[in-house]
């Protein structure tokens, strides 16, 4: 299969649960130590092999442009200051041959809405979705295991991992069927299901392969969970046109739309990190003894 070279990154949600934190900045600006979450997220992407960087944006999104864009001024003071490492860091945030375009989602009606606003932008091709708000810690990325299995078998993947099952209500849950290649497909998916009506404990999580056929579908899907047009219900329609697998990825993931999730990841991300990793661990354990 083709490699996939365009990855898609929803942000033109505000963010509410981090208010006031959000009021005036992305809630993907957030950093985890010293990174924004939507760094994160592309630099997953550009391992996994995309070039073409989509971000569907929303009001008061502008800082998002401006993280990636070229600041000559900047980059400038700290060259004459001999500040290079900062200086790479900075530039390197894109490497040359990659692309941002940014897509408007003119009003909020959900994540597969945001969507079908990049069918111009993403053309007839497989494409990533990446949720920055999972931030997934692992050997290698999970979009690039996604890729991997994408180039074997082919069709749109989802990433999921197991859950609670009085957690299934905040995710799309999926039943799947094992095939003769080893690759398991979906044979339902349902958004936000109680926990009596979930046909397993299998979570979608933030990551996906999608074929360009799931356009059409967008296209006709009305709203559903939340009152908001769903990604999971188009997913759903697709079932019927081609198969959708599953990959269980490897790698630890953080719920970082959640007050908790983002805490344990800079916590963890901090006590990984190759400058402050070893000092932080002593406050901690400071802190743990007192």
């Amino acid at each position: 299969m083709p490699r996939i070279r365009t990855a898609v990154f929803p942000v033109a949600g505000r963010g509410t649960r981090f208010l006031p934190a959000t009021k005036a900045q992305p809630k993907e600006m957030l950093p985890i130590v010293d990174k924004p979450l939507i760094q994160y997220a592309v630099e997953e992407a550009l391992e996994a092999g995309a070039r073409k960087l989509v971000f569907i944006t929303g009001a008061s999104k502008r800082a998002l442009e401006d993280h990636f864009d070229v600041d000559p001024e900047l980059e400038r003071a700290l060259e004459q200051s001999g500040k290079t490492d900062q200086l790479d860091a900075i530039r390197n945030i894109v490497p040359s041959d990659a692309t941002c375009l940014f897509v408007r989602q003119g009003r909020p009606l959900g994540l597969g809405h945001a969507v079908l606003c990049t069918r111009e932008a993403v053309g007839d091709e497989p494409f990533f979705v990446h949720l920055a708000d999972d931030l997934i810690h692992s050997d290698v990325p999970c979009l690039k295991q996604m890729a991997d299995h994408h180039a074997e078998h082919g069709h749109s993947v989802l990433g999921v991992e197991t859950v609670p099952m009085d957690q299934t209500r905040n995710y799309g849950v999926v039943a799947v069927e094992d095939e003769p290649s080893g690759a398991q497909r979906v044979t339902r998916i349902v958004e936000k299901p109680k926990p009596e009506d979930a046909p397993s404990n299998l979570a979608v999580v933030g990551r996906y392969i999608l074929t360009p056929a799931i356009y059409d579908h967008l296209a006709r899907t009305g709203k559903g969970a939340g009152g908001e047009i769903q990604l999971t219900d188009a997913i759903a329609n697709l079932l019927a046109d081609e198969p959708v697998h599953v990959l269980r990825f490897s790698g630890r993931r953080y719920d970082c739309g959640s007050k908790i999730g983002y805490l344990r990841a800079t916590v963890e991300y901090a006590l990984r990190h190759p400058e402050l990793g070893e000092n932080f661990r002593a406050y901690l354990q400071g802190v743990w003894e007192r």
